[in-house]
């Protein structure tokens, strides 16, 4: 019963980083290469965002469990 509210927990979280990287899009600080055809975008701002995001949620997980 543990081990499914958390894999719900961690889908709904992935769900909330979603719906937060289709409205707000790119946040300033990520790179963007345009030439040509082609585009490189490398979303550095964002995934350190998302990084303390998951890790505030994993600790305050932890500490409660």
């Amino acid at each position: 019963m543990e081990f499914s509210k958390f894999f719900i927990t961690i889908g709904v979280i992935f769900l909330l980083i979603g719906f937060f990287m289709h409205f707000i899009g790119r946040l300033p600080g990520d790179i963007i290469f345009k030439k040509g055809n082609t585009t490189f975008y490398f979303p550095v701002v964002t995934s350190i965002v998302i990084s303390v995001v998951l890790t505030l949620i994993f600790y305050i997980v932890g500490k409660f469990r």
